[in-house]
């Protein structure tokens, strides 16, 4: 199956296109969650002054569990004290500070590209932390993180001393939707069993009967048309912090990859309904008898038609 990516790519492009030839712009845009982002010029006389902005749905939640602190590591003094107006975030870019062409220029605008990655990364960063903490302690639980991060769709995240357990729930509109869902899910509860990946997370899944880590929980959906999808992660899927990082960037894609594929699959089944219905179509007309053309005279010996 195909791998999202996880960074933006107008982000990337654009800055790598600036990076090349400078030149006044003011860009939006908006991801399919709602997340805004804004890529301007705010002095067109000066084009290599960048400033990149976004604004979030879940930014209170993101502060409570640290998200600035993501910020200062990963961005420095390109953050902005005081956002851009309607934004919750704001960096200050210099082109000219690009680093030299190559390598280290693509890895630097690749990590631009990822401010939305970086914002939903705190409350796992949380959780990793917080376990270690309890590990170390022997026993007790850390808090449910709620992240409601898309309308009517969140992550819960909550350390315990052995594992740290992400809850997605998602919704299905469509009953083929729930369906391929089904399936898809499944086939994540039953790959496991395969020896070549029995380290990978245990998954779980539900539908609308909420997991016990939330049952708790007021204002829940339901209805049928809501999925609940547990990963259950150990220490082994964040010992380092290069594994931690992509753990991270995986798990944040699970439901865009989740109904990605259920899109594709939709596809590609109309896709083979329509070719054997013009197959049928075809084997039909060669079906079809011609009618036989009799002619008929008068006594005169004139044709009739």
């Amino acid at each position: 199956m195909i791998l999202l990516e996880p960074h933006n790519h107008i982000i990337q492009t654009t800055l790598a296109e600036k990076a090349a030839q400078p030149s006044a712009l003011d860009v939006q845009f908006v991801d399919f969650d709602g997340v805004r982002f804004r890529l301007t010029t705010p002095d067109r006389k000066v084009p290599t002054a960048l400033v990149l902005s976004m604004s979030i749905g879940c930014w209170e939640e993101l502060v409570r569990y640290g998200v600035n602190d993501i910020f200062k590591r990963e961005y420095g003094s390109a953050l902005r004290a005081e956002p851009e107006f309607g934004y919750n975030v704001t960096l200050d870019l210099n082109l000219e500070q690009f680093p030299p062409e190559g390598e280290q220029r693509d890895a630097y605008i690749k990590s631009l590209a990822m401010l939305k990655r970086n914002a939903l990364a705190a409350p796992f960063e949380l959780g990793f932390q917080t376990q270690k903490q309890l590990e170390a302690a022997g026993s007790g639980q850390g808090e449910l993180m709620a992240l409601h991060y898309r309308d009517e769709e969140v992550i819960y995240v909550q350390a315990a001393a052995d594992r740290v357990t992400v809850i997605f729930s998602t919704m299905f509109r469509e009953e083929t939707d729930r369906v391929f869902g089904k399936v898809f899910l499944q086939e994540f509860v039953d790959a496991r069993r395969l020896p070549t990946i029995q380290s990978a997370p245990q998954v779980l899944y539900t539908t609308r009967e909420p997991p016990l880590e939330i049952r708790h929980l007021q204002g829940l959906h339901d209805s049928e048309d809501v999925g609940y999808v547990t990963f259950v992660l150990f220490p082994r899927h964040f010992a380092r912090p290069d594994v931690a990082n992509a753990t991270i960037t995986h798990i944040q894609l699970f439901r865009d990859y989740l109904h990605y594929h259920i899109k594709c699959s939709k596809a590609y089944m109309h896709s083979r309904m329509r070719y054997r219905v013009s197959e049928f179509q075809k084997v039909l007309n060669r079906a079809k008898t011609e009618a036989a053309v009799v002619d008929r005279k008068t006594v005169s010996g004139r044709s009739m038609r």
